[in-house]
């Protein structure tokens, strides 16, 4: 199984990729993470950008891949429904295709293609932070998995 996180957004501030840096090293070996930029769409309207955006995700979602969809109208998992989820993706050995989108968000067609919705907050999160936040969790749940001490709750 390999996770691949698509993040639609312009280049990451240092600090995103830094954060982000230590916890994919902390898995590597591990846990195979892929984090991977899609250009934001320019459009006139949120929802044609939205869509524009589907388009140009849909094309980076590996074949076979799983879709799951970051989107504050999702299921929110505590890192235990997390882990519970991450070792269901193992057991099926498929990828796994997460998504961050744009700044208008995702767009409804590609919310509906979605095996899973998961929301990280009822908050807006921004979209760089979003990132972060799910990398950490990713390891979390990976480490808890694992009985290793960083998860401690």
């Amino acid at each position: 199984m390999r996770l691949h996180l698509l993040c639609v957004s312009r280049r990451p501030a240092g600090w995103v990729t830094e954060a982000g840096a230590e916890y994919l090293k902390r898995l590597k070996g591990r846990l195979d993470l892929q984090v991977r930029e899609l250009s934001p769409a320019t459009a006139s309207q949120p929802e044609e950008q939205r869509q524009r955006e589907a388009e140009t995700i849909l094309k980076a979602v590996p074949a076979g891949a799983k879709l799951v969809a970051l989107d504050e109208r999702g299921l929110a998992w505590s890192t235990a429904e997390l882990a519970n989820e991450l070792a269901a993706w193992r057991d099926e050995a498929r990828d796994v295709a997460l998504v961050i989108g744009g700044a208008e968000g995702l767009a409804e067609s590609l919310r509906q293609s979605a095996t899973r919705c998961w929301s990280l907050s009822r908050l807006t999160l921004p979209h760089q932070f979003a990132r972060v936040l799910v990398i950490e969790q990713i390891y979390r749940a990976y480490s808890l998995l694992n009985n290793h001490p960083y998860h401690r709750a």
